[in-house]
């Protein structure tokens, strides 16, 4: 995840600790359906980061994670105003 979009692991988990995490399942973007989006904040940084992840077997696996576009950050930021997850 690092190598391809600068996001490393623990950035990623703690975008997903976060309790205004928004998921979106299907992810927008799925070919198959199977991966889910969540986008939360992150303090360190203080800015707003897109994770990927996939169940299989029961288990969750972040796949892929970057700092939010523009699209993912006016869902987190309107989720967020409306009190939405």
């Amino acid at each position: 995840m690092h190598a391809s979009h600068g996001i490393s692991v623990q950035v990623a988990n703690d975008a997903l600790a976060d309790p205004a995490r928004v998921a979106i399942d299907p992810d927008y973007n799925s070919r198959t359906g199977r991966s889910v989006r969540i986008i939360g904040y992150l303090m360190l940084a203080q800015g707003i980061v897109t994770v990927i992840a996939l169940s299989d077997g029961g288990v969750d696996y972040g796949v892929n994670g970057w700092l939010a576009n523009e699209k993912d950050q006016r869902i987190y930021r309107e989720a967020e105003v409306h009190g939405q997850d």
